[in-house]
């Protein structure tokens, strides 16, 4: 069935079309079921796409693409505040400022190739996470993060009388409003966040596929074969390159966009090297250069990352309280550092 798939674009977009609008219903009986993951899956799912582009199709190892996710949080967050509560003109600015901001990174960091670009990506993410944590408070909130206020202008938006802070929506539909249903003895949620983030997700994945399928996406195959052989045919591969990277790095400011929708902040965690490194391991977990594989890594790392995220030390001593005393601190104290810590 898979090979069908691979073969038939169509029937691939209406596969996963139809699993991704269903992802409610299909990831309920998993306790997976609730806005808040399925909304992480949708936005790292684009994330993982994005880099895959890059990655996957040219062979460069980019370890600096939260720089982008970074900004385009900012940025969506900003028009939050200036302009309007309607998420279209925060995921538009989001999307053309991370794509101003690959070009400038891209131009420089593909004058060189291999580990070398690697390194310079990971020093360009890190000077950024550095900028918006210090030098650039005033824009960035520093290590409190831009958050929203009730005193924010919001030129666009009725006048807010209701003392508390506005919730993000589309065209006045708001973003938090969920429908919940009983099915089988397990809530269903439908969820308008998650849903925007899956149209958003959907549109990512179909022009990822036209971009692999394209003569472009041609080129940036041969640049990962054999880039010195396509140099002495007389082709510059570095316009296609370069491309590739603005490309994914825009669908980086993307996926940071619909993090502010989902959640109206922007800190400086997600510009650090640990998200870099996270879309690298869901990109490759799910296959480098497949259109599935990234999404079902992203997928697959998140939700772990909630299951793990839910065991703490007292969980680990119920677990192996059958152990000696000296033995069960032992291991719980190693498997401390995998798992959640309790709050405080």
């Amino acid at each position: 069935m898979l090979d069908k798939f691979k073969n038939n674009d169509n029937a691939l977009m209406v596969f996963f079309t139809i699993m991704v609008l269903a992802g409610p219903i299909i990831l309920a009986p998993f306790g997976a079921g609730y806005p808040d993951l399925l909304q992480r899956f949708a936005i790292f799912g684009l994330f993982a796409i994005g880099f895959n582009i890059l990655f996957g199709l040219t062979g460069y190892l980019s370890v600096g693409h939260a720089a982008f996710l970074g900004v385009g949080s900012y940025a969506a967050v900003w028009m939050f505040k200036l302009l309007t509560m309607n998420v279209i003109p925060a995921l538009l600015l989001a999307t053309v400022v991370s794509g101003v901001f690959a070009l400038l990174i891209g131009y420089i960091s593909l004058r060189r190739s291999g580990i070398y670009f690697s390194i310079l990506t990971l020093a360009f993410a890190q000077m950024s996470y550095n900028l918006a944590y210090s030098v650039l408070t005033p824009i960035t909130n520093g290590e409190t993060g831009l958050q929203l206020s009730l005193d924010d202008p919001r030129i666009l938006d009725a006048a807010n009388s209701s003392g508390s802070l506005p919730s993000t929506n589309l065209f006045g539909l708001s973003m938090n409003s969920t429908a919940k249903m009983e099915l089988l003895g397990m809530t269903l949620q439908f969820n308008v966040g998650f849903y925007f983030c899956a149209l958003v997700l959907i549109l990512g994945f179909y022009l990822a596929l036209r971009i692999f399928r394209s003569p472009f996406g041609l080129m940036l195959r041969a640049v990962k074969t054999n880039q010195t052989r396509m140099s002495y045919t007389g082709l510059n591969s570095r316009p296609y390159t370069l491309a590739a990277f603005v490309i994914s790095g825009m669908y980086a400011g993307v996926a940071g966009g619909l993090m502010a929708i989902t959640d109206p902040l922007a800190g400086a965690e997600r510009m650090q090297w640990t998200a870099s490194g996270e879309v690298v391991l869901m990109t490759i977990l799910g296959g480098v250069g497949t259109l599935l594989g990234p999404v079902l890594g992203a997928g697959f790392i998140k939700y772990f990352e909630n299951i793990f995220s839910k065991i703490n030390d007292n969980v680990l001593h119920a677990w192996f309280g059958f152990l000696p005393d000296g033995l069960e601190d032992a291991v719980v104290s190693v498997l401390h550092f995998f798992v959640g810590k309790e709050a405080v």
